[in-house]
């Protein structure tokens, strides 16, 4: 028996061996490739001008009705070019990402002579087209046209009936090889009959809707979109500073004097506040509509908005709304003028690197906030308040423990794709209003260790405030930064801008409200900058509370990780048919949450997911939670936030800390 227990145990061991050696004799007889290393065909660009000259580019914009931009784009080479690349901007600034719309070029020819010549489409690099050119070309003809979404699901929406937004970077091809402000375009663009043109180009000309400008570097041309539309008006703030809207209707132009008065306030403020100018003049386009997507872009000398369609008629109403253009118009100063040293690219091939956008981001959703309660864009209540939804929503957030917020800085690249079933542990693009709570910290910082001498508004005017007038961008660094803030007041700054940016697991950055003679607390409904967007959002909001938001007939449109909503099994994209029984009510719902303060038992929901019902039960029983801000110690002199978001401007007496 002992020698059959061998032999049988030895027998796995035989079999195992012989299976890897039939493994390893089939591994070698099976196919194994190697790498093919992708060839590099486009030429890096240097820092020299485009040797064939001025191009031509007209672009036809009156095919309101199918939503088409016609282009023709004439492009002179030298004597003896025989290759040619050209190539649709990428990486866009102010995107942050690889969001040029190549998918929206269609019907594209090119032609010597007035004859077509072939073309091939770049193996890696898809928006680069190259073209193999006859002996004898002078100049080469691309004729396509940018198909611009209809729905909102195809892409921004940026023509209707009523108005467009133009964005040369949409419609037009640069010849690779060289810095783009090295490349020269004379733009000229055909609009529909009796529009009002508005961008930052100069040298504008009008014909028979045939409008032209001075031919303008191509970084420049790309930086300079057009609003135009049938229902326009332009005022002139001052500071160089113009405001130019178009509106889907004439009456949503009608602005009251308090209005004017605060666009007027705003310009003044951010000069101000940043101690120069960096532009000859500034446009700040804004869209009165509900049929042009939304936008809020940068540029260096104007601006892309979108407001609600009567968000300067009824001024009070929609005080909540207009955030985007204060926030817009810093980034004048911050993230054109200084940048970014990786977020300034030669070209717009090369990848951008984005560790630094809680500067570039951050500080101008810090100074969009304080300038908007400055002037009057928006009340100081109304500030005050979104910097309460901000700081709720970071106290809260349990994503922040395995995510940096200089991570987020990535996620216009990692989240391009969307597809994000729970924000709350994901994280989203925090390096806006996570970052702006830092820089309230920063001022306190400031503030209170100088005994109210300095602020955060003499690190403006040192950092963005040099050299006035100059319109070209100047580059910085982390270090660059720290050594502003030291120069205005010394501090561990770089121990504590890495603590807040760079690391996980900390706690959601109060310390500045807090140092600034305010605290975050909860009450049972929402403050008004919240109600105001869950109104318009069409939303019901209960994220601190049963840990869930609810959308139109009550489909769930998103759900807290760890939530009590998360710990019943309900997902985003479920239904909450019922509540307690009965059929499902918005204001049913928060008056249950509230009854379950006294009450034991838990709050029952029916919900389907699909073609299936369940029923759940949450034994939840805190009420309706909402954040506001509330002042430690009412009635005792100035707060520290209260002197931030105190007017500067001639004519208005500063309050003073007492």
């Amino acid at each position: 028996m002992g020698s059959m227990r061998k032999a049988l145990a030895v027998a796995p061991l035989l079999s195992a061996a012989i299976l890897s050696t039939l493994a390893l004799a089939q591994s070698a007889d099976m196919s194994a490739p190697m790498a093919v290393i992708a060839s590099e065909t486009i030429p890096s660009p240097r820092d020299v001008p485009y040797p064939g000259g001025t191009i031509g580019l007209a672009i036809d914009a009156t095919d309101v009705t199918r939503g088409l931009y016609k282009v023709t784009e004439t492009i002179p080479v030298a004597a003896g070019t025989r290759e040619l690349t050209l190539m649709l901007p990428k990486w866009i600034p102010g995107h942050h990402s690889a969001s040029g719309t190549i998918e929206q070029l269609v019907d594209v020819r090119f032609l010597v002579d007035g004859k077509e010549i072939a073309w091939k489409r770049d193996r890696v690099d898809v928006f680069a087209f190259h073209l193999a050119l006859p002996q004898g070309t002078r100049e080469v003809v691309a004729r396509f046209v940018h198909a611009s979404p209809l729905k909102i699901a195809d892409g921004r929406i940026t023509m209707t009936r009523e108005m467009l937004n133009l964005q040369f970077d949409r419609m037009s091809l640069y010849p690779a090889g060289h810095y783009v402000r090295k490349i020269k375009v004379k733009p000229v663009v055909t609009f529909p009959a009796g529009w009002r043109v508005f961008t930052a180009l100069d040298g504008q000309s009008a014909q028979s809707g045939k409008v032209s400008w001075d031919a303008v570097q191509y970084d420049t041309l790309v930086d300079s979109p057009i609003f135009a539309g049938k229902y326009a008006q332009r005022w002139d703030l001052g500071e160089g500073i113009f405001l130019d809207a178009v509106a889907d209707k004439a009456g949503q132009l009608a602005m009251p004097p308090e209005g004017l008065a605060a666009f007027k306030a705003m310009a003044s403020e951010a000069v101000l506040a940043f101690g120069a100018r960096h532009f000859d003049h500034y446009e700040l386009l804004v869209a009165m509509t509900d049929r042009l997507s939304g936008v809020g872009l940068e540029h260096h000398r104007s601006s892309e908005n979108t407001f609600e369609p009567e968000a300067l008629v009824k001024w009070k109403e929609f005080d909540w709304s207009r955030n985007v253009v204060t926030h817009e118009l810093s980034h004048s100063w911050d993230g054109k003028f200084r940048r970014p040293a990786r977020l300034w690219t030669p070209d717009y091939r090369q990848p951008m690197e984005n560790d630094l956008l809680w500067v570039y981001e951050g500080q101008t959703q810090f100074w969009g906030t304080v300038l908007a309660a400055r002037s009057g864009i928006q009340s100081k209540q109304t500030v005050l308040d979104m910097i309460a939804s901000a700081a709720g929503g970071y106290a809260t957030q349990p994503g922040r423990k395995w995510r940096s917020l200089e991570d987020t800085t990535f996620e216009p690249i990692t989240g391009r794709n969307g597809g994000k079933s729970y924000d709350s542990i994901s994280r989203n693009a925090d390096y806006y209003r996570e970052a702006m709570l830092v820089w309230i910290e920063v001022d306190q910082i400031i503030r209170n260790g100088t005994g109210g001498r300095k602020s955060i508004d003499d690190f403006a005017r040192a950092f963005f405030g040099m050299r006035d007038g100059d319109w070209g961008e100047l580059p910085f660094e982390f270090g660059d930064v720290v050594s502003t803030l030291n120069s205005v007041y010394p501090y561990d700054w770089a121990k504590l801008l890495d603590t807040r940016i760079n690391r996980p697991g900390q706690p959601a950055p109060l310390m500045g409200i807090e140092q600034g003679g305010y605290r975050l607390v909860w009450k049972d409904e929402p403050n008004s900058y919240d109600k105001a967007r869950y109104a318009s959002d069409k939303v019901q909001a209960l994220t601190y509370s049963l840990g869930l938001s609810i959308g139109k007939d009550g489909a769930v449109s998103g759900v807290m990780w760890d939530g009590p909503a998360f710990d019943a099994g309900i997902v985003p994209g479920a239904k909450i048919v019922a509540v307690n029984g009965e059929t499902y009510d918005g204001d049913d719902l928060a008056a249950t949450i509230t009854a379950a303060k006294s009450d034991k038992d838990p709050i029952v929901l029916l919900v389907q997911r699909g073609t299936r019902f369940m029923t759940v039960s949450i034994d939840y029983h805190d009420g309706l939670k909402y954040p506001w801000l509330e002042r430690i110690a009412p009635g005792k002199g100035v707060a520290g936030l209260d002197l931030l978001l105190a007017p500067r401007r001639i004519g208005v007496v500063p309050v003073k800390r007492q």
